[in-house]
């Protein structure tokens, strides 16, 4: 089957969150299993120019806001499948990757580019796959061009939907300057007198997923709906969630280069050295005799700070050692800065976001805190369990369908959930989560249910290829 992948961000060329992980590593598995497939991604300034093997297309010409422009298409195949990076100076050669008034248009010429860009490489693709409301405008396009495009007649739209808090809301006026001026390209983006390139994603593709079946759910509530639940809810027949997978060549602890030890299920001894370092770095008394709980997150509202925040005093009195890392909000921010300053012996804090630090976090913390008030999905908690770290996790989204809570009688389950998004029922869970650790018989067989789990990316993917065929018999 021949599939194109098309996303506004994909690792290792760029990166802001989960999409990037996910978009990286689909091609990648998909071709593994012996799919002919490419991914087309915009090219940044943020993208390392090491990455690129060479330039696919000079000069690509094409009609956008009624004149010829002209976009350079490089070709790399640095995530493990043929890709295709469209760089346009004006568009993505930027100091941030989003965050513009105009990103509406930045995105719609990156769908229009990438679509003129099948044209090109050959025979066309059973399967255009979209991501988040960057590449609605795509949709909207290639649904619409079917109708007289003989190229793309045959082929099939998939839209997944990573975050529906995120909508690509911009003035409706604009839709016609970037060429989406007939009847049907205005209702697909109109929502309560604006424009939305999720809705016309939502409404223009064959087929929708989600990157968790819990998260299929949800999103057809008002309560993670974000005022399109109606619509999501009209098309549940043609929706399917499918829970993201992990790298294994990237994570994992029995030959991840970027930690201090490697180990395994059989040999547990590398992660205590892992511990070690995680302290030293922090520079925090080296005691591996009390637990260390962890978080690397965005800081918004959607993962759950507020909650954290709540119950810090009970967080500190646990005698834990807490260590965070991540950037965002500068409420949030200034928080974990405070605390790190009121008790410099106890919590570390990084400010940014580091690749390596992760993977060293992942490997010497103890416990992994996850308290989000929304998740589509969430790869955290998958990479704390296959290092052998006890997730505590709010009980929504994907963190619903891969954490199993803990039962100490039949030593079964790989983490902690709870459901009231109140710091109250995070503690409690938290608590839960040290004893546990302290005791000897419960925190190995935390382990080894939490490190046996298969959530490898190739497991993801032979799920999608399903999704491809059903979408294929139409």
């Amino acid at each position: 089957m021949r599939i194109a992948i098309l996303s506004s961000e994909a690792a290792p060329y760029s990166k802001t969150g989960g999409l990037g992980d996910v978009a990286g590593a689909l091609p990648k598995a998909l071709k593994k299993i012996g799919e002919d497939v490419c991914l087309i991604t915009p090219f940044y300034r943020q993208t390392s120019p090491d990455l690129i093997k060479g330039v696919a297309i000079p000069q690509m010409t094409f009609k956008w806001r009624g004149e010829d422009v002209a976009a350079r298409i490089l070709y790399s195949d640095a995530c493990g499948a043929p890709t295709f990076l469209v760089d346009h100076q004006s568009q993505f050669f930027r100091d941030s990757i989003y965050g513009y008034g105009e990103d509406y248009e930045r995105f719609a010429f990156f769908s229009r580019a990438a679509l003129v860009l099948l044209r090109s490489l050959g025979n066309p693709p059973d399967i255009v796959h979209l991501n988040d409301w960057h590449t609605g405008f795509a949709a909207a396009e290639l649904n619409e061009s079917r109708n007289f495009d003989h190229f793309f007649q045959k082929t099939k739209i998939i839209f997944s939907i990573h975050n529906m808090a995120y909508q690509g809301i911009f003035d409706p006026n604009e839709l016609w300057k970037i060429g989406f001026g007939s009847e049907f390209a205005r209702s697909s983006f109109a929502l309560n007198g604006a424009a939305s390139a999720l809705k016309a994603g939502l409404i223009a593709s064959d087929w929708l997923s989600t990157v968790s079946p819990r998260y299929a759910e949800e999103i057809q509530s008002s309560e993670y709906g974000f005022g399109l639940e109606w619509l999501v809810s009209r098309r549940k027949n043609r929706l399917l969630g499918i829970t993201n997978g992990i790298d294994y060549e990237i994570w994992n602890p029995a030959n991840d280069t970027l930690i201090p030890a490697n180990y395994s299920l059989e040999d547990m001894t590398g992660k205590e050295i892992c511990k070690k370092a995680l302290l030293e770095k922090f520079s925090l008394p080296v005691n591996t005799d009390r637990p260390v709980i962890a978080s690397i997150s965005r800081l918004t509202a959607q993962k759950g700070i507020e909650l954290i925040m709540q119950s810090v005093a009970d967080l500190l009195s646990s005698g834990a050692y807490i260590i965070a890392l991540g950037s965002g909000e500068k409420r949030y921010e200034d928080f974990w800065q405070s605390l790190r300053d009121y008790a410099p012996r106890q919590v570390g804090v990084f400010i940014g976001y580091n690749e390596e630090l992760s993977h060293l976090i992942e490997a010497g913390a103890d416990i992994f805190l996850m308290p989000s008030k929304f998740e589509p999905c969430g790869l955290n908690q998958m990479y704390s369990l296959r290092y052998g770290t006890i997730p505590v996790v709010r009980d929504v989204g994907g963190l619903h369908d891969t954490v199993e809570d803990w039962n100490p009688v039949e030593l079964t389950g790989n983490g902690f959930k709870f459901q009231n998004y109140s710091g109250t029922a995070m503690i409690e869970k938290v608590y839960e989560a040290i004893y546990a650790w302290a005791d000897t018989d419960s925190l190995n067989a935390l382990r080894r249910n939490g490190m046996a789990i298969d959530n490898s990316w190739e497991n993801s993917a032979r799920k999608y290829c399903g999704l491809y065929q059903l979408a294929a018999r139409g």
